[in-house]
């Protein structure tokens, strides 16, 4: 009997030693799948938008568009731990210039990328969480 105590004592020492680790490991993991998951639907809902995104005065279709924050993205891929991170560094101005990337859909009054691309993070995280 004062064996089995022992041993109930060492799987629950166990149990709540990984219950403490384990949290903020698996929270920490979960939500770097999550950023990137998320960091993949914009860049995909950037390549498949009818609208057309400005930067710099020129405008470009959503397959060019994303093109050229993937490369922003990969430039900045160390500093980026969010989906807000992705959008402040890789889609929304002009590093060079500094002026903001514009997007123009049909029907709807221009807006900033940055707005536009947090909009729609927004309705997939409501959608997905």
């Amino acid at each position: 009997m004062h064996t089995l105590k022992r041993v109930l004592a060492s799987i629950t020492f166990a149990i709540s030693t990984l219950a403490f680790i384990t949290p903020s490991h698996a929270s920490s993991d979960l939500s770097q799948l999550s950023a990137q998951q998320e960091i993949d639907h914009l860049l995909q809902f950037v390549q498949h938008t009818p609208c057309q995104y400005e930067r710099n005065g020129s405008r470009h279709t959503g397959q060019e568009a994303v093109e050229h924050i993937t490369k922003k993205y990969r430039y900045f891929e160390e500093d980026i731990e969010s989906a807000e991170d992705f959008i402040e560094l890789s889609a929304t101005k002009s590093t060079l210039s500094g002026r903001h990337y514009q997007v123009h859909c049909p029907n709807q009054a221009s807006q900033t990328s940055k707005s536009w691309l947090l909009s729609e993070l927004d309705k997939y995280r409501s959608a997905h969480h």
